[in-house]
């Protein structure tokens, strides 16, 4: 399933790439969305990106994340797991940037493209069922995924609070807690084994 999301997201942004209305028409704008009713935009903003840099990084870190994310749900969730791990990938789009929807439900300017909620929701989830392995950061340092997980919380929220660089945060803070809740919501037993992974490093 993630290499038929990065193909569809592939596929909906160069098209956007090459006809900037639909970016136009389908970007996040939380002032379109609940004063003109244009609800598509919560969903189809997450197969957009503003440009090739942006849609290379999302990709390559959703093909990292979710090809080892769909082999645990695979484990833990057998023949149900394509299936579980596309609901939490479409819902993870939408579940993101309900924190900026109501923040910016009366500010027509603010616009957002991009799938980073959701990869974010992939990362976080990977993180919750192999805690203490290894994130390379930037590609190099090796930082263990829950120390990354805290860092990277911490980093968000932080950057929501600040003037606009750009950059949905608050996506990212909210999607990535996202990522954390969405198996447990499947498998509440799955708290006992996120806790013994934790434990495990001091056993």
């Amino acid at each position: 399933m993630t290499l038929i999301f990065i193909a569809i997201t592939a596929g909906f942004s160069i098209l956007a790439f090459n006809q900037r209305e639909i970016l136009y028409k389908y970007q996040f704008n939380a002032y379109q969305i609940l004063k003109r009713k244009q609800y598509l935009r919560l969903l189809l903003h997450g197969f957009l990106h503003a440009n090739w840099p942006h849609l290379l990084v999302n990709m390559i870190v959703l093909y990292s994340f979710g090809r080892s994310l769909e082999m645990h749900f695979e484990h833990v969730f057998g023949p149900l797991s394509l299936v579980y791990f596309s609901v939490f990938y479409l819902t993870a789009i939408l579940v993101a940037p309900l924190y900026s929807l109501i923040k910016n439900r009366n500010n027509s300017y603010y616009n957002a493209v991009g799938a980073s909620g959701a990869v974010s929701a992939i990362v976080f989830a990977a993180i919750f069922f192999d805690p203490w392995n290894k994130i390379y950061f930037f590609g190099l340092l090796p930082i263990p995924g829950i120390i990354f997980a805290v860092l990277y919380l911490v980093y968000s929220w932080q950057m929501s609070k600040k003037p606009g660089d750009n950059i949905a945060h608050d996506a990212h803070f909210f999607g990535a807690l996202y990522g954390l809740i969405f198996p447990l919501l499947l498998k509440p037993q799955l708290l006992s084994f996120f806790v013994d992974q934790i434990l495990s490093i001091i056993q």
